[in-house]
């Protein structure tokens, strides 16, 4: 597990490790909720909810959906009937995933959630890799499912798209000073008290680039980051949501973000409260 310290924003340093007993009560879900945002992922839904609840028995649940035509929200339907802690949001249209993830922080904080689990919900993300993310919130406000920590990777990814995932991460570092491997993941997991303190009112993405603005702004909170590795696994089921025109507006978008952080002028990302 690598580990960022930054209390003082500058102070990066590596943390001590991290021991945890296997009894400790989030390990099991508790005050923990985990969201998924979809579109179209009826070919998938049933199967990682079903992960999520063998995983984390306790955990509250949030399909955030947007509208999909291939009946995703009825299948999540389905599970709630047996399973009160299986939460849907429907959406009128695709909205994107900045906004829905936003609107999970949003939740997290309505129902006094301790931590908020992202992951994505064509079973990319190995879900049993929760228990690590959250093992490491005990000394971390911000842990991160690192494809590029030792012993992490990916799987079934053309070289154009390893580099440009490369690419990305190199420039976060360059240009927001974050040491942090991947910050372009979104398999994370967050202390809600963290987000709470975040100015996510300052937020200007609504595409793949609000999960290094999301980062940033946790950053500039205090938040001590961690990540653990996992293996990225393309999908199997339905088809990929990467959308390339989108990449490249949050692209522009990120050069702008750095280009102001660099220059200095966000000092109005400081806490909105003291954390």
């Amino acid at each position: 597990m690598i580990s960022y310290h930054n209390r003082k924003w500058k102070g990066f340093q590596l943390a001590p490790p991290n021991n945890p007993s296997p009894s400790l009560p989030q390990l099991s879900g508790e005050r923990t909720l985990v969201a998924l945002a979809t579109y179209n992922e009826a070919e998938n839904i049933v199967l990682i909810l079903n992960q999520i609840r063998n995983v984390l028995p306790k955990a509250m649940i949030l399909v955030i959906d947007d509208n999909s035509p291939d009946g995703t929200a009825s299948q999540v339907e389905k599970q709630m009937a047996s399973d009160s802690s299986i939460h849907l949001i429907r959406r009128a249209g695709k909205l994107g995933l900045g906004t829905a993830l936003l609107r999970a922080v949003d939740y997290s904080k309505q129902i006094g959630a301790q931590y908020l689990v992202i992951l994505d919900a064509d079973l990319s993300h190995p879900v049993s890799a929760m228990p690590r993310l959250l093992e490491g919130m005990i000394d971390h406000d911000v842990m991160i499912g690192s494809r590029y920590v030792a012993g992490g990777g990916t799987r079934g990814w053309p070289l154009s798209r390893q580099i440009i995932s490369r690419g990305v991460n190199l420039l976060f570092q360059g240009l927001f000073r974050v040491p942090v491997k991947d910050a372009s993941g979104s398999y994370r997991c967050y202390s809600v008290s963290l987000l709470a303190s975040t100015r996510t009112d300052k937020l200007i993405s609504t595409g793949y680039s609000f999960l290094e603005e999301l980062l940033y702004l946790c950053v500039k909170a205090g938040a001590r980051v961690g990540e653990s590795p996992i293996v990225f696994v393309e999908r199997a089921k339905g088809a990929s949501k990467v959308n390339w025109m989108e990449a490249a507006r949050s692209l522009s978008t990120l050069l702008f973000l750095g280009v102001r952080s660099t220059l200095g002028w966000d000092d109005e990302l400081k806490p909105s409260t003291k954390y």
